[in-house]
């Protein structure tokens, strides 16, 4: 039986705001704005897609793999476990 693949559209509007912050850094460079207001508008942006990603994550984590771990399919719940220590080993690089 093949899984369901969660819905991550109740992160669209994080992913909304973080592209509108980067629209906005586009706005600021070219204006030529202060350094330290790009900064601080870079890790707006960054914070925001963090967000998302970590949502993303936890979904994964709760669906995706639970429901391998739960599989009679011995290959598939290997390959599901290493596909997410490989996303986590990716976190501290």
């Amino acid at each position: 039986m093949r899984m369901k693949h969660p819905s991550h559209k109740a992160q669209l509007p994080r992913l909304r705001r973080a592209h509108g912050q980067v629209a906005g850094l586009i706005r600021m460079v070219e204006e030529e704005r202060y350094c330290a207001d790009i900064l601080t508008q870079l890790r707006a942006a960054r914070s925001a897609l963090k967000a998302v990603e970590q949502e993303v994550l936890k979904t994964h984590v709760e669906h995706c793999v639970t429901d391998a771990i739960h599989s009679d399919v011995v290959d598939e719940r290997e390959a599901k476990l290493q596909e997410l220590f490989e996303i986590l080993k990716r976190f501290h690089d």
